[in-house]
């Protein structure tokens, strides 16, 4: 127990220096986009004065390394700033934008981790028959179709044509829950069908290394069926691999869910960013992406604390 917890220290400084990289990172990329962000903002027809003042206001006046102390050292105390387009404190923004995106990640989750896995131990247990085949051959093709192309099919079939689901995922604050539900299942299925794919991949990858090891074939031997083989003896030795797609995924669907959101006009963070970057509110811009870049950390050190558990091999060099 000792060493974990000290692994997990360990992992938890790395991590805060990750993020002080990942922020310069942003903060570096955001303040060389071309042009002049004050006359972006205000427009062609903006006054000099107008343009000092914005420029004020944004400390553009100041040098890039002061900036970026005065930005970090607000992020630190939970100040995020104030949006440009709206004057809104972006920490409020972020919050219920960020809730949004979280229920759909939760949702697609929910419909893809279960799928991914059963299709994945079953693939493992009849492999090389003509249903393994079949089932590669799907989440190779759903791996090769990307998401907008997805999403477009989904809403022509299940919302022109059939009329079952809405197109726009229009959600507020007040939706009660099934009706939350029912509006966010076309966007979590988009979403759901390349993180089933990789899932599915990589559980039966895992579990078809370990098929051909010794105390699999000794659990043969001693009439263990094919199922129990699986199953019972060689899952438990695949949750390392198997919990690291699973986190990896879960990050992309926080963190990669821009696309989905702007198809469905979803009122989540991904389309606060896209918003937000064609109106140049850089504050926003900054927040989020420093917002999703911890939430894709956190997991990955979650997924690495539950792989050394339940393998403790991991944590010793090889």
């Amino acid at each position: 127990m000792r060493d974990i917890v000290q692994l997990v220290i360990r992992r938890l400084l790395l991590g805060l220096l990750t993020v002080l990289a990942v922020s310069l990172v942003i903060f570096g990329a955001v303040s060389m986009l071309p042009g002049d962000a004050a006359q972006e903002i205000l427009g062609q027809a903006a006054t000099p004065e107008s343009l000092a003042a914005l420029r004020l206001q944004l400390g553009l006046d100041q040098p890039a390394w002061l900036r970026y102390l005065h930005w970090l050292g607000g992020m630190v105390q939970g100040d995020f700033g104030t949006s440009i387009a709206n004057g809104q404190q972006v920490s409020s923004l972020i919050g219920e934008r960020l809730a949004n995106t979280l229920f759909l990640a939760g949702l697609a989750a929910i419909i893809a981790v279960p799928v991914a896995l059963v299709l994945g131990i079953l693939a493992a247990l009849y492999r090389n028959t003509l249903f393994d085949r079949a089932i590669s051959a799907l989440t190779l093709t759903a791996i090769s179709f990307p998401e907008f192309f997805v999403a477009y099919i989904l809403i022509l079939f299940l919302s022109v044509n059939l009329g079952i689901f809405p197109s726009i995922s229009n959600i507020s604050p007040g939706t009660e829950f099934w009706e939350r539900v029912y509006r966010s299942l076309l966007p979590a299925a988009a979403l759901s069908l390349a993180v089933i794919a990789h899932i599915m991949r990589m559980t039966r990858a895992a579990l078809v290394n370990l098929l051909g090891l010794p105390y699999i074939e000794m659990a043969r031997l001693k009439g263990a069926t094919p199922r129990r083989a699986v199953v019972v003896h060689a899952l438990p030795n695949a949750v390392a691999p198997i919990v690291t797609v699973v986190a990896l995924n879960l990050a992309y669907l926080i963190t990669g869910v821009v696309i989905v959101e702007t198809v469905f006009v979803y009122p989540g963070i991904g389309k606060l960013l896209v918003d937000s970057v064609s109106k140049r509110d850089l504050p926003v811009v900054q927040a989020v992406c420093l917002v999703t870049s911890l939430a894709y950390i956190l997991l990955n050190l979650l997924a690495d604390v539950v792989a050394i558990i339940s393998d403790p091999r991991l944590m010793h060099p090889r």
